[in-house]
């Protein structure tokens, strides 16, 4: 089992940044891929971005390409970092973990998923 727990969420102007993260403890071995994903009221879960470890490989949403960043300090820790935030940012946003070796894009290819976290962005 791999526990996940997301912070760094909260309000924010649009055009500012905040910095998630997502720690990784128990199996940690068997989810070599971490992903974000976001859910804003009654719309489906939405890709953000995938992470492989080691070797760093990369995917983005069509939406966050290029405000976005995906990064991992090692199998444990993720972090996302959101730039030129928009109101349609706006979500709660969740850290999700996987083995494999493709980049997962759809919330059907993660095992394991944290509590997520709020993200509001104000115009």
């Amino acid at each position: 089992q791999v526990r996940l727990v997301e912070s760094g969420g909260g309000l924010v102007q649009a055009g500012g940044s905040l910095r998630l993260s997502c720690a990784a403890s128990g199996r940690t071995f068997s989810s070599n891929i971490m992903g974000w994903f976001r859910q804003a009221p009654g719309q489906a879960r939405e890709f953000v971005a995938a992470i492989r470890w080691p070797g760093g490989s990369t995917s983005y949403g069509d939406s966050v390409k290029g405000r976005f960043t995906i990064s991992r300090d090692n199998v444990n820790t993720g972090y996302l970092q959101m730039n030129s935030l928009k109101p349609e940012d706006t979500a709660v946003y969740y850290c999700a973990a996987r083995q494999g070796l493709a980049l997962g894009t759809t919330q059907y290819e993660y095992d394991y998923w944290g509590q997520g976290t709020q993200v509001t962005v104000s115009s």
